[in-house]
């Protein structure tokens, strides 16, 4: 199992003792001025999963022709693990660090179906060995974020700062929709959202921004209890008026703004439930919208919530399906915070701190952390098909379908 677990990870980078070496690109340069140097870099860590079994053949392509009964049996065998070394993350004030990315080698419904101490124990296990590696702060990436309590019994147990980043997650997220609303034309005070999987800590959040954005917000979940509470308690601080269910394809369909942010294993949004000219960002992974959404349904535009361009030369020696220079939100919280020298618990359990999704956001924009390209579908979505899909939008409300609400009519 042992000699599995560095195939998979490819370990290097430091001498048999333990001991830090100095980290090198891909072509043996020596990354950074600081690295040239031999100064000692502040390092994070952050703990990744598989979330489908193309993952884990893109990652083992000897696990091919495996039966996925079997992968997931050695899944569960496997500890935690170093994935990789992360060099080249260089702040615009010239600071730099470097981290690592630690396996917790399970897929998404076997982090909900296992006995919660035995994932728990797996995901402290993860933050061990990334103290163990040096790093000041760990973030849990996927559903080591999900399952529990959001983080808290981890970092109770953790020798080294936890944060599960939802904060810059929820910041990039809403930069994402908005930037949405503006290619689809779509007036923001007069249109109406829904948010799926609003009673999770980053769905309630993004639903309180927008409630203070738009004239209706819809909040969906599958608890009903849950989800009757938290409307009541938000209506009277936010302005738009508020509505609750726990029929995701009701929520959607009056929906010209659609956030998806749930802990789901499949895909819960449909093309059929989907009005012309919509504007879906989904946050959460594995993806919540179905892929026939982009094959059917060419007059809504659909988007990647959390992704975001790294400051510096950035090489994560890891290929887990973004473009070079690319992260995850919740990733790019850990390494911000790092830069800042913040090894402190951040966004941790079930509900978000407004104030710290500001304060994350005015710390990117600090360190040069910025919006990524729009994608949808795990592919890059070009000017020309945003062109396309608004003019489709068009076509279909002529065609019969009346405007969304919160269309800006020429």
């Amino acid at each position: 199992m042992r000699r599995q677990v560095h195939r998979l990870t490819g370990e290097e980078g430091r001498t048999e003792d333990g001991a830090d070496k100095v980290y090198r690109g891909p072509a043996g340069n020596v990354t950074g001025m600081a690295a040239a140097q031999g100064l000692k870099l502040r390092k994070f860590g952050f703990i990744v999963h598989p979330l489908s079994y193309e993952d884990v053949l893109r990652y083992e392509p000897k696990a091919a022709g495996k039966g996925q009964a079997l992968i997931r049996k050695i899944l569960e065998w496997m500890p935690a693990y170093r994935v990789c070394d992360i060099v080249g993350v260089r702040s615009r004030t010239g600071e730099e660090i470097m981290g690592h990315f630690i396996g917790v080698p399970l897929m998404p419904d076997q982090f909900l179906s296992l006995p919660r101490a035995e994932v728990m124990a797996r995901i402290i296990r993860g933050t061990n060995l990334a103290a163990e590696l040096g790093c000041g702060i760990v973030g849990l990436g996927g559903f080591t974020a999900v399952v529990g309590d959001g983080g808290i019994t981890v970092a109770e147990n953790s020798p080294i700062a936890v944060t599960s980043g939802n904060s810059y997650t929820i910041a990039a997220a809403m930069q994402s929709l908005f930037r949405g609303a503006r290619e689809m034309e779509i007036d923001l005070a007069g249109a109406r959202a829904a948010v799926i999987g609003a009673t999770g800590s980053i769905g309630s959040a993004c639903a309180q921004i927008l409630g203070n954005e738009v004239s209706q917000v819809t909040l969906a979940a599958r608890n009903a209890t849950r989800l009757a509470k938290l409307t009541h308690a938000m209506q009277s601080h936010v302005k738009a008026k508020l509505a609750w269910t726990t029929d995701i394809a009701e929520a959607v369909q009056h929906a010209d703004l659609v956030l998806t942010a749930t802990a789901a294993t499949s895909s819960v949004v449909e093309p059929e439930d989907l009005r012309p000219g919509a504007v879906v960002c989904e946050v959460s992974l594995p993806h919540d919208v179905s892929r026939r959404v982009a094959t059917e349904r060419d007059d809504v535009l659909v988007t990647e919530g959390g992704n975001v361009k790294v400051p510096g030369d950035v090489n994560f020696n890891f290929d887990f399906g973004l473009p070079p220079q690319m992260s995850l939100a919740c990733m790019a919280e850990t390494m911000i915070l790092t830069l800042e020298n913040r090894m402190v618990n951040y966004s941790l359990g079930r509900g978000v701190n407004l104030d710290k999704v500001l304060e994350i956001q005015r710390l990117a924009e600090k360190h040069g952390f910025e919006l990524a390209g729009m994608r949808a579908f795990d592919k890059p979505v070009t000017e020309e098909q945003i062109a396309h899909t608004r003019e489709r939008a068009r076509a279909a409300r002529l065609a019969g379908d009346r405007p969304p609400a919160g269309v800006a009519l020429s």
